[in-house]
């Protein structure tokens, strides 16, 4: 376990975690708002796209960004395997996962890309060491990839549905693992107004290949912000073997998007 101090940063405040319901509901509520510029997104090029929920949550949550992942052109899949509770989900192994990808893959004959939510983000990066053949980019959102796992306002919950706990053996090795970039282009989009995970453990440590992507909003809103949409659109659209960093250029994206980069 990440026991450095230095290593360990305080979970969201109660008043952010108090209020996600509602600013989660705000976001929602503005897409039809939002309508020109989902409408500006770049379109995709017909490869698959697996959506992965956050803990707790199931299919259900992930379904507007499905939606619009396939109105954008992608052939968008759900992950199929339940209410997202860990290993109880995915296998000890992760092996259900696997198998899930295998099984688009089979279908496609493509590279499939992941767009994982939360929890659903920390397997995707996971998914990529396993089957990196087999994944063209990984998209995090809010997904506490690095440092203390205890940095969120639901480890003791996760503890309680999942069975699997923090302190058990393999965990450290894990940890370890996550705090390396994946073997495949990555990109992290995250909100300092999180209030169930803490920002600082959501962002991909530096490399040639990963990027990060701040926008305004709350943790349960993430997939269904109009902002945060567009950037996955933005993402996905890029040519395979042609990954590049997030472009702010324009007084648009510098408004609703307050960094990207590595500086924050």
């Amino acid at each position: 376990m990440l026991n450095n101090q230095t290593d360990r940063v305080a979970p969201p405040s109660l008043f952010l975690a108090l209020t996600e319901p509602v600013r989660a509901l705000m976001e929602l509520g503005s897409i039809p708002m939002a309508a020109p510029l989902l409408a500006s997104a770049p379109r995709g090029d017909g490869h698959p796209v697996l959506v992965l929920p956050g803990f707790i949550t199931t299919d259900r949550s992930t379904s507007l960004l499905r939606r619009f992942l396939t109105r954008m052109g992608y052939d968008a899949h759900s992950w199929n395997l339940g209410r997202n509770l860990g290993p109880k989900a995915i296998g000890l192994e992760g092996e259900h996962l696997i198998a899930r990808l295998d099984e688009i893959h089979a279908q496609t004959g493509q590279r499939t890309s992941l767009v994982g939510w939360s929890l659903g983000g920390m397997m995707a990066r996971q998914l990529s060491r396993r089957r990196p053949d087999l994944v063209r980019q990984v998209i995090t959102l809010g997904s506490p990839i690095v440092g203390d796992p205890r940095a969120t306002n639901a480890w003791r919950a996760y503890q309680r549905f999942t069975g699997h706990r923090l302190d058990d053996p393999g965990v450290d090795e894990q940890l370890r693992e996550s705090e390396l970039p994946p073997p495949v282009p990555s990109t992290a989009i995250f909100s300092k107004e999180d209030g169930v995970v803490a920002w600082q453990n959501c962002i991909e440590p530096e490399d040639a290949f990963t990027d990060n992507i701040r926008v305004y909003g709350s943790h349960c809103g993430l997939g269904v912000n109009p902002v945060v949409l567009y950037a996955v659109a933005d993402r996905l659209a890029q040519e395979d073997g042609s990954w590049k960093p997030f472009d702010r250029t324009g007084l648009m994206r510098q408004c609703v998007y307050p960094s990207s980069g590595h500086s924050h």
